[in-house]
């Protein structure tokens, strides 16, 4: 089974060293992807990214691998970015794995979601700097080493992405099957919205894991586990 890991804002690839292995061992193909401006990326940052390009970074790696069947995991506003990338290529693809993440209308941007004092102050930073200043690892229910190693990897998010719509087809994602990985200890309030509005829709699996919003770092067994039975679940249903 192929994978394809999108992490979330301020992140890079790098967040994914804990899970990846564990995918590798059981014998399948990983690939953790850094999108335009951040990450290892970030001197790549400029003021013409958006929610476009980042999907652009993760279909060219599903293209340039030749993937087949693949699993595509989001992590936060990741979600954004493999919804998009769906759209375009759904039968490319086997499940959906949102990761505390931001699900989308059609029309929605990842802004949509949060409260109006969220938006205010991250439009200011916008505004200012052309970006979005990371959040503090706390936020995140990490602390001690995580903590101090996801500060110092963190960089600014690219400020065009923040209140970018999403037009897709509803049906095309629906026809997937999906789940949602929710991060209950502590719950992001930023995500609350979405924790509700996947159980109040058709087709969604849910998966709580009891720790914070980069379950990569703080819980990577639960995650590895969780993702492993996806795989599991995609094999039987293309075999079948």
């Amino acid at each position: 089974m192929d994978f394809v890991l999108v992490h979330g804002a301020w992140h890079g690839a790098w967040c994914w060293r804990r899970v990846l292995p564990g995918l590798w061992a059981a014998g399948h193909r990983a690939f953790a992807v850094s999108l335009s401006g951040v990450g290892e990326r970030a001197h790549q940052r400029h003021d013409g990214i958006r929610l476009a390009t980042h999907a652009d970074d993760v279909a060219a790696v599903i293209e340039a691998e030749e993937l087949q069947a693949a699993v595509l995991v989001g992590h936060s506003y990741g979600g954004m970015v493999i919804t998009a990338v769906a759209d375009r290529l759904a039968p490319r693809l086997s499940h959906l794995v949102y990761v505390d993440a931001v699900v989308p209308l059609p029309g929605e941007s990842w802004s949509s979601g949060h409260s109006p004092d969220t938006q205010t102050a991250r439009r200011a930073g916008i505004a200012s700097t052309g970006a979005i200043a990371p959040a503090d690892p706390a936020a995140f229910g990490l602390s001690g080493d995580d903590a101090a190693w996801v500060a110092r990897r963190q960089t600014p998010q690219p400020g065009g992405v923040y209140d970018d719509p999403l037009s897709f087809d509803a049906t095309r994602i629906e026809a997937l099957p999906r789940t949602f990985i929710d991060c209950t200890s502590p719950a992001l309030p930023t995500i609350a919205p979405m924790r509700q509005r996947v159980r109040a829709m058709p087709g969604w699996r849910v998966i709580e894991i009891a720790t914070g919003h980069d379950p990569m770092i703080s819980a990577p067994e639960a995650l590895l586990q969780a993702l492993l039975g996806v795989a599991a679940a995609a094999t039987a249903r293309n075999t079948s």
